[in-house]
């Protein structure tokens, strides 16, 4: 393993029944990622692509194998010591924002820090710094309900930042978004990254989005494939 990755996964496999068949979607999966490194995890629907983040987030159990988040066990932390670091270490973007309603976009982000035990002027005012950096510093104060589809995926990539985590994780973060939208996204995902030294590792269909990562992997059969090398777009 190396002793920069940002985060690392060693022979993790998982498999679920399906009546009395057993449907196995990770065979011994390995991977590092870099701190700043960007990459893409492409595959069919249902090949285990969102259970491979979770799994790497700490949300599911693996059946076998080690998580690594920098040089702490993932797999080997209680409970309370996977929230700490999901907290404090990573990010996480989805598909569908979930930000919360009755909240503006300002204690939407912060909310992060303050479940981190911050104090409420300094999470704030990294909120207001990230909300700036995403192109929202004129609404701060709007939520969610009073932005487009596109500032919504924004808002919640802030909170991701917000920790200035090691990694963020992100599955789907453009399929609810008209293309337009998607390119921004994108494109601010690429320059938050090399902003902050954040890594991400995003599942997509996105051919366009996976092109321009530094690398592409593809979920198959429960392996990961290295994908030919593309010209990047960043």
């Amino acid at each position: 393993m190396s002793d920069q990755a940002a985060i690392h996964c060693r022979e993790i496999s998982k498999s679920f029944a399906q009546g009395p068949q057993v449907l196995t979607v990770l065979k011994g999966v390995n991977f590092s990622v870099e701190p700043g490194e960007r990459v893409a995890i492409l595959g069919r629907s249902g090949s285990g692509k969102s259970t491979l983040l979770h799994i790497l987030g700490g949300l599911s159990e693996a059946d076998s194998g080690k998580v690594f988040i920098g040089e702490t066990s993932m797999t080997d932390a209680s409970g309370a010591e996977r929230a700490a670091l999901r907290n404090q270490k990573m990010g996480f973007v989805y598909q569908f924002h979930h930000l919360l309603p009755e909240f503006n976009a300002l204690e939407n982000v912060a909310l992060p820090m303050l479940l981190g035990k911050a104090d409420t002027l300094t999470a704030q005012n990294r909120a207001e710094a990230t909300l700036e950096a995403v192109g929202l510093k004129d609404r701060v104060l709007h939520k969610p309900s009073e932005l487009s589809g596109g500032e919504r995926q924004r808002v919640a990539i802030a909170r991701a930042l917000v920790t200035r985590p090691l990694i963020v994780l992100a599955d789907e973060p453009t399929g609810n978004l008209d293309r337009e939208s998607a390119e921004q996204v994108y494109r601010l995902m690429c320059e938050l990254s090399e902003s902050f030294g954040t890594a991400f590792v995003v599942v997509t269909h996105d051919i366009s989005m996976a092109q321009g990562m530094h690398r592409s992997l593809r979920l198959e059969g429960g392996v990961l494939h290295s994908q030919p090398a593309q010209a990047s777009h960043a």
